[in-house]
Protein backbone atom coordinates (compact mmCIF):
# COMPACT_ATOMS: atom_id res chain seq x y z
CA UNK A 1 0.00 0.00 0.00
CA UNK A 2 3.03 2.37 0.85
CA UNK A 3 4.78 2.20 -2.60
CA UNK A 4 1.28 2.30 -3.94
CA UNK A 5 0.94 5.65 -2.48
CA UNK A 6 4.29 7.12 -3.59
CA UNK A 7 3.88 6.07 -6.78
CA UNK A 8 0.41 8.33 -6.66
CA UNK A 9 2.94 11.31 -5.21
CA UNK A 10 5.64 11.24 -7.83
CA UNK A 11 2.54 10.88 -10.70
CA UNK A 12 1.16 14.13 -8.95
CA UNK A 13 4.82 16.02 -8.44
CA UNK A 14 5.77 15.46 -12.38
CA UNK A 15 3.38 18.05 -13.71
CA UNK A 16 4.99 20.69 -10.75
CA UNK A 17 8.53 19.63 -12.07
CA UNK A 18 7.83 19.90 -15.66
CA UNK A 19 6.30 23.37 -15.19
CA UNK A 20 8.78 24.88 -13.01
CA UNK A 21 11.12 25.11 -16.52
CA UNK A 22 9.08 28.43 -18.18
CA UNK A 23 12.33 29.26 -20.27
CA UNK A 24 12.40 32.82 -18.67
CA UNK A 25 15.91 32.13 -17.59
CA UNK A 26 16.82 31.69 -21.50
CA UNK A 27 20.43 30.74 -21.64
CA UNK A 28 21.26 32.01 -18.58
CA UNK A 29 20.64 28.81 -16.58
CA UNK A 30 23.40 28.83 -13.96
CA UNK A 31 22.89 26.49 -10.94
CA UNK A 32 22.77 28.49 -7.86
CA UNK A 33 25.52 27.65 -5.97
CA UNK A 34 25.48 27.46 -2.15
CA UNK A 35 29.53 26.92 -1.85
CA UNK A 36 30.21 29.18 -4.48
CA UNK A 37 33.17 31.29 -4.98
CA UNK A 38 33.33 33.72 -1.78
CA UNK A 39 33.53 37.61 -1.62
CA UNK A 40 37.08 37.68 -0.99
CA UNK A 41 38.21 35.50 -3.79
CA UNK A 42 37.15 38.26 -5.71
CA UNK A 43 39.88 40.89 -6.63
CA UNK A 44 39.07 44.35 -8.05
CA UNK A 45 39.34 47.87 -7.53
CA UNK A 46 36.96 50.62 -6.87
CA UNK A 47 33.17 50.51 -6.90
CA UNK A 48 30.67 50.50 -10.14
CA UNK A 49 27.10 49.17 -10.40
CA UNK A 50 28.69 47.57 -13.51
CA UNK A 51 31.42 46.18 -11.73
CA UNK A 52 29.08 45.11 -8.77
CA UNK A 53 27.01 43.18 -10.67
CA UNK A 54 29.91 41.26 -12.59
CA UNK A 55 30.79 40.44 -8.92
CA UNK A 56 27.11 39.25 -7.86
CA UNK A 57 27.42 36.96 -10.95
CA UNK A 58 30.42 35.33 -9.82
CA UNK A 59 29.21 34.91 -6.18
CA UNK A 60 26.21 33.78 -6.67
CA UNK A 61 26.95 31.40 -10.27
CA UNK A 62 31.42 30.83 -10.57
CA UNK A 63 32.60 27.81 -9.42
CA UNK A 64 36.20 28.03 -9.77
CA UNK A 65 39.57 29.57 -8.94
CA UNK A 66 39.70 33.14 -7.53
CA UNK A 67 38.61 35.74 -9.89
CA UNK A 68 40.79 39.30 -10.43
CA UNK A 69 38.68 42.02 -12.24
CA UNK A 70 41.17 44.88 -14.18
CA UNK A 71 40.30 48.23 -15.48
CA UNK A 72 43.08 48.89 -17.70
CA UNK A 73 43.25 52.23 -19.76
CA UNK A 74 45.69 50.71 -21.86
CA UNK A 75 43.52 48.30 -23.34
CA UNK A 76 40.78 50.78 -25.03
CA UNK A 77 41.97 49.60 -28.51
CA UNK A 78 39.93 47.00 -27.22
CA UNK A 79 36.94 49.43 -26.78
CA UNK A 80 34.53 47.22 -24.29
CA UNK A 81 36.38 44.19 -25.19
CA UNK A 82 38.33 42.24 -22.83
CA UNK A 83 41.41 39.86 -21.82
CA UNK A 84 40.94 36.53 -19.92
CA UNK A 85 44.16 35.07 -18.63
CA UNK A 86 44.38 31.85 -16.30
CA UNK A 87 46.18 29.50 -14.96
CA UNK A 88 44.68 26.57 -12.46
CA UNK A 89 44.34 29.36 -9.31
CA UNK A 90 43.86 32.08 -10.79
CA UNK A 91 41.25 34.06 -13.28
CA UNK A 92 42.40 37.72 -14.65
CA UNK A 93 40.18 39.41 -16.49
CA UNK A 94 41.06 42.98 -17.62
CA UNK A 95 39.25 45.69 -20.05
CA UNK A 96 39.45 49.54 -20.63
CA UNK A 97 35.63 50.06 -19.27
CA UNK A 98 33.44 47.97 -16.76
CA UNK A 99 31.34 47.13 -19.71
CA UNK A 100 34.34 45.25 -20.62
CA UNK A 101 34.81 43.22 -17.26
CA UNK A 102 31.11 42.52 -17.33
CA UNK A 103 30.96 40.77 -20.68
CA UNK A 104 34.40 38.79 -19.49
CA UNK A 105 32.79 37.11 -16.18
CA UNK A 106 29.58 36.10 -18.63
CA UNK A 107 32.28 34.57 -21.03
CA UNK A 108 33.67 32.65 -18.30
CA UNK A 109 30.29 31.72 -17.00
CA UNK A 110 29.52 30.44 -20.49
CA UNK A 111 32.56 28.09 -20.74
CA UNK A 112 31.63 26.72 -16.96
CA UNK A 113 28.56 26.21 -17.91
CA UNK A 114 29.46 24.35 -21.43
CA UNK A 115 32.09 22.54 -19.18
CA UNK A 116 35.55 24.16 -20.79
CA UNK A 117 38.90 24.16 -19.30
CA UNK A 118 39.24 27.75 -17.87
CA UNK A 119 42.79 26.66 -16.09
CA UNK A 120 45.04 27.95 -19.44
CA UNK A 121 43.12 30.76 -21.06
CA UNK A 122 44.38 33.45 -23.15
CA UNK A 123 41.49 34.87 -24.89
CA UNK A 124 41.09 38.48 -26.36
CA UNK A 125 37.59 39.52 -27.58
CA UNK A 126 36.97 42.74 -29.32
CA UNK A 127 33.65 43.77 -30.73
CA UNK A 128 33.45 43.75 -34.40
CA UNK A 129 30.54 46.28 -34.19
CA UNK A 130 30.47 48.99 -31.88
CA UNK A 131 26.62 48.98 -31.63
CA UNK A 132 24.92 46.26 -31.22
CA UNK A 133 21.31 46.76 -31.27
CA UNK A 134 17.25 45.45 -31.10
CA UNK A 135 15.33 47.52 -32.34
CA UNK A 136 11.34 46.59 -30.61
CA UNK A 137 8.29 47.05 -32.66
CA UNK A 138 6.32 47.63 -29.48
CA UNK A 139 3.19 50.03 -29.81
CA UNK A 140 2.48 52.18 -26.41
CA UNK A 141 -0.66 50.64 -26.25
CA UNK A 142 1.13 46.95 -25.44
CA UNK A 143 0.24 45.90 -28.89
CA UNK A 144 3.12 44.82 -30.85
CA UNK A 145 3.63 44.94 -34.80
CA UNK A 146 4.53 41.52 -35.87
CA UNK A 147 4.45 40.48 -32.79
CA UNK A 148 3.25 36.52 -32.16
CA UNK A 149 3.60 35.92 -28.68
CA UNK A 150 1.96 37.85 -26.61
CA UNK A 151 1.99 41.38 -25.52
CA UNK A 152 4.83 44.34 -24.73
CA UNK A 153 7.14 43.73 -22.36
CA UNK A 154 6.89 47.61 -21.60
CA UNK A 155 4.00 48.36 -19.30
CA UNK A 156 3.96 51.83 -20.46
CA UNK A 157 0.91 52.74 -17.59
CA UNK A 158 2.55 51.21 -14.75
CA UNK A 159 5.56 52.95 -15.64
CA UNK A 160 7.20 55.28 -14.13
CA UNK A 161 5.99 54.23 -10.71
CA UNK A 162 5.93 50.20 -10.96
CA UNK A 163 8.86 48.80 -12.29
CA UNK A 164 8.48 44.99 -13.25
CA UNK A 165 11.64 42.86 -12.05
CA UNK A 166 11.67 41.59 -15.87
CA UNK A 167 12.79 45.31 -16.82
CA UNK A 168 16.22 44.04 -15.51
CA UNK A 169 16.19 40.57 -16.66
CA UNK A 170 16.05 41.86 -20.02
CA UNK A 171 19.01 43.69 -19.69
CA UNK A 172 21.01 41.44 -17.90
CA UNK A 173 20.13 38.55 -20.62
CA UNK A 174 21.33 41.14 -23.80
CA UNK A 175 24.56 42.21 -21.41
CA UNK A 176 25.39 38.48 -21.61
CA UNK A 177 25.86 38.30 -24.98
CA UNK A 178 27.04 41.93 -25.51
CA UNK A 179 23.94 43.80 -26.80
CA UNK A 180 24.74 47.42 -25.76
CA UNK A 181 21.56 49.00 -27.49
CA UNK A 182 18.01 49.30 -27.58
CA UNK A 183 15.07 51.00 -29.23
CA UNK A 184 12.59 50.37 -27.47
CA UNK A 185 9.38 51.28 -29.94
CA UNK A 186 7.83 51.02 -33.12
CA UNK A 187 9.07 52.66 -36.12
CA UNK A 188 5.95 53.39 -36.69
CA UNK A 189 6.12 55.94 -34.08
CA UNK A 190 3.40 57.51 -32.16
CA UNK A 191 4.34 61.45 -31.91
CA UNK A 192 3.07 60.40 -28.05
CA UNK A 193 6.51 58.65 -27.47
CA UNK A 194 7.99 62.65 -27.23
CA UNK A 195 5.59 63.92 -24.30
CA UNK A 196 6.97 64.53 -20.76
CA UNK A 197 5.20 62.17 -19.28
CA UNK A 198 6.42 59.18 -21.73
CA UNK A 199 10.24 60.65 -21.29
CA UNK A 200 9.91 60.27 -17.70
CA UNK A 201 8.84 56.43 -18.21
CA UNK A 202 11.50 56.46 -20.60
CA UNK A 203 14.21 57.32 -17.99
CA UNK A 204 13.33 54.71 -15.78
CA UNK A 205 14.42 52.07 -18.14
CA UNK A 206 17.62 53.97 -19.38
CA UNK A 207 18.17 54.22 -15.35
CA UNK A 208 17.94 50.00 -15.12
CA UNK A 209 19.81 49.43 -18.38
CA UNK A 210 22.54 51.84 -17.84
CA UNK A 211 24.73 49.31 -15.23
CA UNK A 212 24.34 46.52 -17.81
CA UNK A 213 26.15 48.90 -20.42
CA UNK A 214 22.98 49.25 -22.78
CA UNK A 215 21.65 52.93 -23.95
CA UNK A 216 18.32 53.59 -25.03
CA UNK A 217 17.34 54.80 -27.90
CA UNK A 218 14.16 56.03 -29.40
CA UNK A 219 11.66 55.62 -32.50
CA UNK A 220 10.17 59.27 -33.20
CA UNK A 221 7.54 60.46 -35.73
CA UNK A 222 8.73 63.14 -38.27
CA UNK A 223 5.33 65.19 -37.97
CA UNK A 224 6.09 65.35 -33.72
CA UNK A 225 6.63 69.52 -34.25
CA UNK A 226 3.42 69.85 -35.19
CA UNK A 227 1.04 67.10 -33.56
CA UNK A 228 2.61 67.72 -30.14
CA UNK A 229 4.46 70.76 -30.29
CA UNK A 230 1.86 73.03 -31.73
CA UNK A 231 4.42 73.77 -34.34
CA UNK A 232 2.29 75.02 -38.04
CA UNK A 233 4.07 72.23 -40.24
CA UNK A 234 7.39 70.28 -39.54
CA UNK A 235 9.02 71.03 -42.56
CA UNK A 236 12.74 70.93 -41.58
CA UNK A 237 13.88 74.03 -42.77
CA UNK A 238 11.82 75.79 -40.74
CA UNK A 239 13.26 77.65 -38.03
CA UNK A 240 10.42 76.91 -35.87
CA UNK A 241 10.87 73.17 -36.69
CA UNK A 242 14.03 73.54 -35.87
CA UNK A 243 13.75 75.04 -32.70
CA UNK A 244 11.14 72.46 -31.39
CA UNK A 245 13.45 69.56 -32.11
CA UNK A 246 16.40 71.57 -30.82
CA UNK A 247 14.53 71.49 -27.41
CA UNK A 248 13.45 68.40 -27.10
CA UNK A 249 16.95 67.01 -27.52
CA UNK A 250 17.93 69.35 -24.38
CA UNK A 251 14.46 68.29 -22.05
CA UNK A 252 15.84 64.28 -23.48
CA UNK A 253 19.41 64.61 -22.19
CA UNK A 254 19.00 66.31 -18.93
CA UNK A 255 16.78 63.10 -17.89
CA UNK A 256 19.26 60.76 -19.49
CA UNK A 257 22.86 61.66 -20.53
CA UNK A 258 24.04 58.64 -22.26
CA UNK A 259 20.44 58.78 -24.14
CA UNK A 260 21.76 57.32 -27.65
CA UNK A 261 19.63 59.21 -30.44
CA UNK A 262 16.58 58.34 -32.86
CA UNK A 263 15.55 56.03 -34.92
CA UNK A 264 13.55 57.21 -38.29
CA UNK A 265 11.26 55.70 -40.45
CA UNK A 266 10.20 58.44 -43.05
CA UNK A 267 7.98 58.75 -45.96
CA UNK A 268 7.10 55.10 -46.22
CA UNK A 269 4.03 52.92 -46.11
CA UNK A 270 2.59 56.22 -45.21
CA UNK A 271 4.76 57.66 -42.44
CA UNK A 272 5.34 61.25 -42.77
CA UNK A 273 8.87 62.66 -43.31
CA UNK A 274 10.60 65.51 -45.25
CA UNK A 275 9.56 64.85 -48.87
CA UNK A 276 5.90 66.16 -47.71
CA UNK A 277 7.43 69.08 -47.83
CA UNK A 278 9.56 68.90 -51.05
CA UNK A 279 12.75 68.06 -49.03
CA UNK A 280 15.12 65.21 -48.99
CA UNK A 281 15.97 62.01 -46.90
CA UNK A 282 19.44 64.25 -45.84
CA UNK A 283 17.70 67.49 -44.80
CA UNK A 284 15.23 65.28 -42.43
CA UNK A 285 18.18 63.32 -40.70
CA UNK A 286 20.67 66.55 -41.01
CA UNK A 287 17.98 68.46 -38.52
CA UNK A 288 17.95 65.80 -36.15
CA UNK A 289 21.76 64.99 -36.57
CA UNK A 290 22.17 69.06 -35.79
CA UNK A 291 20.46 68.98 -32.69
CA UNK A 292 22.18 65.42 -31.31
CA UNK A 293 25.60 65.95 -32.25
CA UNK A 294 26.32 68.20 -29.15
CA UNK A 295 25.23 65.41 -26.75
CA UNK A 296 27.13 62.41 -28.56
CA UNK A 297 23.62 60.94 -29.94
CA UNK A 298 22.94 59.52 -33.43
CA UNK A 299 20.10 59.34 -35.94
CA UNK A 300 19.75 56.25 -37.55
CA UNK A 301 17.59 56.87 -40.71
CA UNK A 302 15.77 53.69 -42.21
CA UNK A 303 16.45 52.94 -45.75
CA UNK A 304 13.33 51.07 -46.28
CA UNK A 305 11.26 53.87 -48.07
CA UNK A 306 8.85 52.59 -50.60
CA UNK A 307 4.69 54.24 -51.62
CA UNK A 308 2.99 53.88 -54.73
CA UNK A 309 4.80 54.74 -58.28
CA UNK A 310 5.81 53.32 -61.39
CA UNK A 311 8.89 52.70 -60.00
CA UNK A 312 9.85 48.69 -59.00
CA UNK A 313 9.87 48.44 -55.05
CA UNK A 314 13.34 46.66 -54.93
CA UNK A 315 14.49 49.74 -56.53
CA UNK A 316 13.30 52.47 -54.54
CA UNK A 317 15.30 52.75 -51.35
CA UNK A 318 18.42 52.88 -54.03
CA UNK A 319 16.80 55.28 -56.27
CA UNK A 320 16.36 57.60 -53.07
CA UNK A 321 19.57 56.87 -51.93
CA UNK A 322 22.49 56.63 -53.47
CA UNK A 323 22.01 60.51 -55.09
CA UNK A 324 22.20 61.39 -51.61
CA UNK A 325 25.45 60.10 -50.64
CA UNK A 326 27.80 62.46 -48.56
CA UNK A 327 25.13 65.00 -48.24
CA UNK A 328 24.49 63.49 -44.47
CA UNK A 329 25.60 64.48 -41.35
CA UNK A 330 28.35 62.13 -39.88
CA UNK A 331 26.70 61.80 -36.51
CA UNK A 332 23.66 59.74 -39.60
CA UNK A 333 24.01 56.23 -40.10
CA UNK A 334 21.36 54.63 -42.83
CA UNK A 335 19.99 51.78 -41.74
CA UNK A 336 19.47 49.14 -44.39
CA UNK A 337 17.28 45.92 -44.33
CA UNK A 338 19.77 43.18 -45.55
CA UNK A 339 17.43 42.41 -48.67
CA UNK A 340 15.98 45.02 -51.15
CA UNK A 341 11.92 44.33 -50.74
CA UNK A 342 10.91 43.73 -47.36
CA UNK A 343 12.47 40.47 -45.38
CA UNK A 344 11.55 37.70 -47.98
CA UNK A 345 12.32 34.38 -46.75
CA UNK A 346 14.93 34.73 -50.02
CA UNK A 347 16.26 37.32 -51.77
CA UNK A 348 19.84 39.54 -52.80
CA UNK A 349 21.44 41.57 -50.37
CA UNK A 350 20.11 45.19 -50.38
CA UNK A 351 22.63 47.11 -53.39
CA UNK A 352 23.20 49.62 -50.62
CA UNK A 353 25.55 48.18 -49.18
CA UNK A 354 28.00 48.75 -52.40
CA UNK A 355 26.72 51.72 -53.71
CA UNK A 356 27.08 53.78 -50.46
CA UNK A 357 30.65 54.65 -50.65
CA UNK A 358 30.87 58.19 -48.29
CA UNK A 359 27.79 57.71 -46.04
CA UNK A 360 27.56 55.22 -42.30
CA UNK A 361 25.49 52.36 -43.01
CA UNK A 362 24.23 49.83 -40.89
CA UNK A 363 22.65 46.64 -41.11
CA UNK A 364 19.12 45.62 -40.12
CA UNK A 365 18.15 41.84 -39.37
CA UNK A 366 15.05 40.35 -38.70
CA UNK A 367 14.67 37.86 -35.62
CA UNK A 368 11.09 37.35 -35.93
CA UNK A 369 9.34 34.79 -38.40
CA UNK A 370 7.13 37.49 -40.11
CA UNK A 371 7.68 35.22 -43.45
CA UNK A 372 8.60 31.99 -42.68
CA UNK A 373 5.56 31.01 -40.63
CA UNK A 374 5.19 33.35 -38.27
CA UNK A 375 4.84 31.20 -35.19
CA UNK A 376 3.90 28.48 -36.33
CA UNK A 377 7.31 27.19 -37.17
CA UNK A 378 10.93 26.82 -36.40
CA UNK A 379 13.52 28.48 -38.10
CA UNK A 380 17.72 28.79 -38.25
CA UNK A 381 18.00 32.27 -39.41
CA UNK A 382 21.75 32.30 -39.00
CA UNK A 383 22.61 31.16 -42.33
CA UNK A 384 20.55 33.96 -43.73
CA UNK A 385 22.23 36.77 -42.13
CA UNK A 386 25.49 35.43 -42.80
CA UNK A 387 24.60 35.21 -46.36
CA UNK A 388 24.43 38.38 -46.47
CA UNK A 389 27.39 39.65 -44.18
CA UNK A 390 29.03 37.25 -46.78
CA UNK A 391 28.07 38.65 -50.35
CA UNK A 392 30.57 40.05 -52.45
CA UNK A 393 29.20 43.66 -53.70
CA UNK A 394 32.18 44.34 -56.01
CA UNK A 395 31.89 47.92 -55.27
CA UNK A 396 35.71 48.16 -55.35
CA UNK A 397 36.37 45.46 -57.10
CA UNK A 398 35.89 41.79 -56.20
CA UNK A 399 36.79 41.01 -52.48
CA UNK A 400 34.19 44.13 -50.86
CA UNK A 401 31.95 42.04 -48.90
CA UNK A 402 29.13 43.32 -47.02
CA UNK A 403 30.57 42.17 -43.65
CA UNK A 404 33.57 45.01 -44.40
CA UNK A 405 30.87 48.15 -45.91
CA UNK A 406 29.59 49.30 -42.46
CA UNK A 407 31.13 53.04 -42.46
CA UNK A 408 30.91 53.40 -38.59
CA UNK A 409 31.46 49.32 -37.96
CA UNK A 410 27.78 49.29 -36.77
CA UNK A 411 25.01 46.56 -36.79
CA UNK A 412 21.60 46.45 -35.77
CA UNK A 413 18.92 43.46 -35.26
CA UNK A 414 15.12 44.63 -35.57
CA UNK A 415 13.38 42.65 -33.18
CA UNK A 416 9.51 43.05 -34.42
CA UNK A 417 8.72 41.59 -31.32
CA UNK A 418 9.16 41.65 -27.72
CA UNK A 419 11.93 40.18 -25.41
CA UNK A 420 9.56 36.57 -24.30
CA UNK A 421 8.55 36.28 -27.95
CA UNK A 422 11.79 36.87 -29.96
CA UNK A 423 13.96 33.71 -30.81
CA UNK A 424 15.23 33.89 -26.81
CA UNK A 425 12.20 32.43 -25.12
CA UNK A 426 7.96 31.44 -26.98
CA UNK A 427 4.91 31.20 -24.85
Amino acid sequence: MRSFRAYILIFLLIPFSIFAEDGSKLWLRFPNVKNGISADKIISKGKNPTLEIAKKELINYWQGQTVELRTEKSLKNLKDGYTIKSNSEKIIISAAKENGLLYGVYHILRLQQTKCDVNNLNITEKPSYDIRILNHWDNLDGSIERGYAGKSLWKWEDLPNKISPRYEEYARANASIGINSVVLNNVNASPNMLRTDYLQKVKVLADLFRPYGIKVYLSVNFSSPKVIGGVENSDPLNKNVQQWWKTKASEIYKLIPDFGGFLVKANSEGQPGPQDYGRTHADGANLMADVLKPYGGIVMWRAFVYSPSKEDRAKQAHLEFVPLDGKFRDNVIIQIKNGPVDFQPREAFNPLFGALKKTPEMVEFQITQEYLGFSNHLVYLAPLFKETLKSDTYSYGKGFYDCKNYGRNIKTIKNHRNFRSCEYRRR
